[in-house]
């Protein structure tokens, strides 16, 4: 499925009730909707305590071993490095290598300056990482009980909004883009008023979206539009 595109003027329609009076079709850009029109009203709900429901953190725990050992061999190897110097020893080829080669570059060379701009930002990015929850496919839910904690999957709520608007009389194909902010749905009508069918997906996708059960409940925006007319 594919997203709505902008239709051509299918020239005049007659109103009902009039004969003689036409009014030419609305493009989708005008019929589109960035924020539901119905009754919905997206507003998080907090906790049994007080306090919002935060998102689920994601473990990582094999991310977080495999870094543990990266560090543990590293500071092993260079701590019997260093003692084997102390003890009068002659330090390994590798770090006498390394110490050679680094030697040779200057501090303002562009090559360093690149590598430590890198290092740099990855090492941002793994603060980023391990501050954050992670896990940004899987919604809260509402928590009835205290002590259980469940969730749901951004392509599973996707597809129950996907059916809620099948079933709206008119609606050909919809395609729902669910995030953890805003639920963006984009359906093509080849039959009935286009107001009218999106004030019908309004409708059932606010009742859709409440009855997920979501703790942070999306905000919901709706694009209605005609099929191209080799389609229709």
């Amino acid at each position: 499925m594919t997203e709505p595109e902008k239709p051509t003027d299918p020239g005049p329609e007659s109103t009902p009730g009039s004969a003689g009076s036409e009014r030419s079709a609305q493009p989708v850009l005008e019929l589109d909707q960035s924020a539901s029109a119905s009754a919905y009203d997206p507003v998080a709900k907090k906790d049994d305590d007080g306090g919002r429901i935060g998102r689920f953190w994601s473990v990582r725990r094999v991310p977080a071993a495999l870094l543990a050992l990266v560090v543990l061999g590293g500071a092993g190897l260079l701590l019997y490095d260093v003692a084997a110097v102390r003890a009068d020893r002659p330090a390994m080829g590798w770090r006498r290598a390394a110490a050679e080669y680094l030697a040779e570059w200057r501090l303002n060379e562009i090559a360093v300056l690149a590598a430590a701009g890198a290092v740099m930002l990855v090492g941002i990015w793994l603060i980023v990482l391990a501050v954050t929850p992670g896990l940004r496919s899987l919604l809260p839910m509402r928590r009835d009980r205290p002590h259980v904690r469940a969730g749901l999957h951004r392509e599973a709520a996707a597809l129950v909004l996907r059916d809620r608007a099948m079933e709206v009389s008119g609606v050909q194909t919809v395609r729902v883009r669910m995030g953890r902010s805003k639920a963006s749905v984009r359906a093509r009508a080849h039959f009935r008023d286009l107001d009218d069918v999106r004030a019908d997906l309004d409708a059932a996708l606010g009742v859709g979206l409440k009855e997920l059960g979501l703790a942070r409940p999306p905000a919901l925006a709706v694009y209605v539009g005609r099929p191209p007319a080799r389609k229709r």
